[in-house]
């Protein structure tokens, strides 16, 4: 089943699917959609433009008194306003965090939250016709008191946090009327034949069924052409240093942005086919065993990879069919909701302005 969680580009339900979150971009996408730009604006007074005040002080295009738009499209506009709205509705209390970070680190956490938020629209507008039973989002808000040992406990948490319940409420509708719509558009992209499953037990079998690497990823999502260019100057550096024999582990460790395996060193083990993007994937099961690859780009930015190990499949074809199908069915569903939300942003015009 595909979900839409955290980060809006979470298209595989693989290990990448958790790569390159932020941990506290992840929280803008449980927020509901502010009103458009042209009638958004933060009230004097209240929390969020209190932030926002502070905030500027960090980076002055965040001020509140002025329209920022971080994001447009056709009939679409995400300003500053509405993403720092949204990271109050989420945080409520924990905004503090925000204060201390420096200008580059706010500058990414606002502008992808901007994308985010914008996709989040998108997604919105195309599930209008996408309804969801009372008894799912009754289910749904009881695993949420489940966490807090109950009602009581989880609306005493959300008042000490200050977070409005209303919210959570509506966050959690949307998020459930999204999964739903995207469940259908996963579902109409993962026709698997017998064929299929065959030809990938054949692979398996001839070549490698599954591949460990040690990655370095700078990431470049929502991010500037000139913040791509340095950050392509950089894997360059880093590719060079690991190439003259530099420790990579060590590399991995200091350098990698990718959350998902930071307490490995940069380190995925034992991933099969189909389970990482295209790029990554190719790069895998292709440059020797303890060699390292050239700048892989994908969609989530700039990697270098190291293939630690590679292995076959050694089970008989009746043992693992079901496996294999299971794999190739999650790898083209993941690909039909990426697909099907890059035609959505392409339909729509979507352009990061950024800060």
């Amino acid at each position: 089943m595909v979900k839409y969680r955290d980060v809006s580009r979470e298209p595989k339900e693989n290990r990448m699917k958790n790569m390159f979150a932020l941990a506290l971009i992840s929280t803008l996408l449980l927020a509901g959609c502010a009103p458009k730009a042209e009638k958004f604006a933060l009230k004097e007074g209240t929390p969020a433009y209190t932030l926002a005040k502070d905030l500027a002080a960090i980076m002055p295009a965040l001020d509140p008194d002025q329209v920022t738009v971080l994001v447009e499209g056709k009939g679409l506009a995400i300003t500053a306003a509405e993403v720092i709205q949204a990271i109050q509705d989420n945080l409520g209390t924990r905004t503090e965090q925000l204060k201390s970070v420096d200008a580059g680190q706010l500058k990414t956490i606002i502008e992808q939250g901007a994308t985010q938020l914008a996709e989040r629209k998108l997604l919105l507008a195309a599930a209008a016709k996408t309804s969801v039973p009372a008894e799912e989002f009754d289910k749904a808000m009881q695993a949420q008191y489940a966490q807090a040992g109950g009602e009581p406990g989880f609306l005493e948490a959300l008042k000490g946090a200050g977070i409005s319940i209303d919210h959570v409420k509506k966050s959690v509708q949307e998020t459930l009327v999204i999964n739903k719509y995207l469940e259908g558009v996963a579902e109409a992209g993962a026709k698997i034949s017998e064929e299929d499953i065959r030809k990938s037990y054949q692979e398996e079998t001839a070549g490698d069924k599954t591949a460990s690497v040690r990655h370095i990823l700078l990431l470049t999502q929502g991010k500037t052409e000139a913040e791509k260019a340095e950050a392509r100057k950089k894997i360059d550096d880093l590719l060079a240093r690991a190439k003259a024999g530099e420790d990579f582990e060590a590399m991995a460790k200091q350098y990698s942005e990718d959350p998902g395996v930071k307490e490995n060193n940069g380190l995925y083990e034992d991933f099969p086919r189909g389970q990482m993007v295209k790029p990554f994937e190719e790069a895998a099961f292709s440059v020797p065993v303890g060699q390292f690859s050239g700048v892989v780009e994908t969609d989530y930015g700039y990697h270098i990879l190291q293939v630690v190990d590679r292995k076959k499949e050694t089970r008989p074809f009746e043992e693992v069919r079901s496996e294999i199908e299971s794999r190739l069915k999650d790898g083209k569903q993941g690909t039909a909701v990426e697909d099907h939300i890059k035609s959505l942003k392409d339909k729509a015009g979507i352009k990061l302005i950024g800060l």
